[in-house]
């Protein structure tokens, strides 16, 4: 039985022109109330138990039986061990490594329309093909296209994501996107760290509306990195344009992902004089050299989301949940209600 709960938000509004306040979700109508023919029923594939399970304690509601069988030569069979026949079948799995998670995923979605699921939400954290939104060189593939018409192909009704690397993507999917953004959870926790002089860094030209955003809500000035590449995951040049001359300097990005660009940036911050140097990033991908970088830079915290497995190998590492926004806004989509109120850009 679905018991009643209520929602904190972790949202911000401002209020005023010095004043950030926390409101509290009012959750008018328990989950229990929903169409009795069209039950609430929430699935994972396996790279994302971690934070569905989170999910559905913050919802008060089980987690949906579901098994992978992985035969002998690598192939596996997403199966449902309950019946999703009428409901709302929301499906939690973030991407990386994307090869084999994002076709689990969509082996769950054509599972749950085959097994006559009224409606499948894709539920996706971290949605890994998302650097690939355009041609940036001859001969390419657009991958975040492809894979937003394989997932439409697949049957999904709608999608729920986080901190898409570029905005624009939502306009790849032929059904409705909900795009979310760690900055809700994010900006808390920084006006809370009680940093002395603190100033917003972006690490490269295209995270500016992002920098800006937390610019704006914490009322701070806003420095820039600027960088070129030799080629992927590899930075070539760098330089600052602003001045961070004794500040205490918070870069904030989309993902980290070998951690090259984020060091390199923090290290130039504290040699033109940076207090301190800290960093924020909603999808802590971290393959390859990232954490042992980490590691040896100047940064003194990286803070990401759980949208991605927790990696404990850096002492300096913390992670801070999205459950109670991911949970909040499926349970919005389940009631059709507004969840305009749930980010702010």
């Amino acid at each position: 039985m679905i018991r009643k709960k209520r929602f904190n938000s972790l949202f911000y509004s401002k209020t005023g022109v010095n004043t950030l306040t926390l409101p509290h979700f009012q959750n008018q109508n328990s989950l229990s109330m929903g169409s009795k023919n069209n039950p609430l029923k929430i699935f994972t594939g396996r790279a994302t138990r971690h934070l569905s399970e989170k999910i559905c304690d913050s919802l008060d509601v089980d987690l949906g039986l579901s098994s992978c069988p992985v035969f002998s030569d690598g192939e596996f069979e997403p199966c449902y061990e309950e019946t999703i026949r009428g409901a709302h079948v929301f499906i939690v799995q973030s991407t990386p490594p994307p090869a084999e998670n994002l076709l689990e995923l969509l082996l769950m979605v054509d599972a749950a329309k085959r097994a006559s699921a009224a409606h499948v939400v894709a539920v996706i954290p971290y949605f890994g093909f998302a650097r690939q939104d355009r041609k940036d060189k001859p001969r390419v593939s657009i991958g975040a296209k492809l894979m937003a018409d394989l997932l439409s192909a697949a049957g999904v009704d709608r999608v729920i994501t986080m901190d898409l690397h570029a905005d624009q993507i939502q306009g790849f999917f032929d059904v409705p996107v909900d795009h979310l953004f760690a900055s809700a959870i994010f900006i808390p926790h920084i006006s809370k760290m009680g940093l002395s002089n603190p100033i917003i860094a972006s690490p490269d030209v295209g995270g500016t509306k992002r920098a800006n955003t937390y610019a704006r809500m914490l009322q701070t000035d806003m420095v820039i990195c600027h960088k070129t590449r030799a080629k992927a995951n590899e930075v070539n040049n760098m330089t600052v344009i602003g001045d961070v001359r004794g500040k205490d300097v918070i870069i904030v990005d989309d993902m980290i992902d070998t951690a090259g660009t984020i060091t390199k940036a923090a290290n130039l911050m504290k040699k033109e004089g940076a207090n301190s140097v800290r960093a924020f990033a909603a999808h802590g991908v971290l393959s390859g050299p990232a954490i042992d970088r980490i590691e040896r830079s100047v940064l003194e915290e990286v803070y990401f989301t759980d949208s991605l497995e927790e990696k404990p190998d850096c002492s300096k590492i913390k992670y801070l949940t999205v459950a109670d926004a991911l949970g909040e806004a499926i349970r919005r989509v389940y009631k059709n209600q507004s969840i305009s109120s749930l980010y702010y850009r």
